[in-house]
């Protein structure tokens, strides 16, 4: 999967509400795409993390929700959440991870809004993402 240009969350041919999914496998990248997409969201894939900061932080608006893998070759999803809350304090963020469980932020200064374990079902994260922009 190819990284996408930088450009705006939103454009005028496309007014739904933008998911930004950052995971260094392109097959979950895709996967969460097809879950997504079907729920109203235009996602927007990254497999690399600073790309999408980079993103994130000229995105107008911003997107209405972070999927964003933990561990990942250049920056683990601790580092890119704090990033992310750097430009939009309040940013929806979901951490996902096969790796850690959610003690790995339980100290954290910055913290997921949940948490799902992979591997996940699409109506746990379909679930889940309901749950974090009704709060």
């Amino acid at each position: 999967m190819n990284e996408p240009t930088t450009h705006p969350a939103t454009n005028g041919a496309d007014s739904r509400p933008v998911v930004f999914v950052v995971d260094d496998e392109p097959m979950l990248l895709e996967l969460n795409t097809v879950i997504l997409e079907p729920m109203g969201f235009r996602v927007r894939s990254f497999r690399d993390p600073d790309t999408a900061v980079r993103a994130f932080s000229l995105s107008s608006p911003r997107p209405v929700l972070i999927v964003t893998d933990y561990a990942m070759h250049t920056m683990n999803g601790l580092d890119l959440i704090t990033a992310c809350r750097r430009v939009a304090p309040s940013q929806k963020i979901i951490m996902v991870s096969g790796t850690v469980d959610e003690t790995i932020f339980r100290t954290a200064a910055e913290k997921p809004n949940r948490f799902l374990a992979k591997p996940y079902q699409s109506k746990q994260l379909t679930d889940l993402v309901r749950a974090v922009l009704d709060e």
